[in-house]
């Protein structure tokens, strides 16, 4: 990986790479924690923050065109925008189980998934 592409590449994918990159790692702190403290909760609205940067900043990103400027990929970002604010709603009403399942799948298929693939030759992060 060379990190230098990612310095010259649009502001949209900077901030989109970073704001990824980030989340990832407390995603793990967070999967990883305690859960239900105020530390948790405070963590886990940074990192709802986080991946709000990564969804709505790929709507900048059209580096493989599908359909038209669109790609698979955009398609998780309206699921992730979808199910982010129900995830969060989930904790607030103490739907433990429901808000596990939806932010692991988020972290996993968002973030873990979807990372993996810009891993790919031809990406900028390979």
């Amino acid at each position: 990986m060379d990190l230098a592409q990612l310095t010259h590449a649009p502001l949209a994918i900077q901030l989109h790479a970073y704001a990824a990159l980030a989340a990832l790692a407390l995603g793990a702190v967070q999967l990883a924690g305690i859960k239900g403290t105020t530390w948790h909760r405070v963590l886990g609205f940074t990192w709802a923050a986080l991946m709000l940067v990564v969804t709505l900043s790929s709507f900048w990103i059209h580096e493989i065109r599908l359909w038209g400027p669109w790609s698979p990929i955009h398609l998780l970002s309206i699921f992730a925008l979808i199910n982010l604010p129900l995830a969060v709603w989930a904790a607030h009403k103490h739907a433990v189980s429901r808000h596990r399942a939806s932010m692991i799948g988020l972290y996993v298929g968002a973030l873990v998934i979807a990372g993996l693939f810009t891993l790919m030759p031809g990406r900028i992060m390979y």
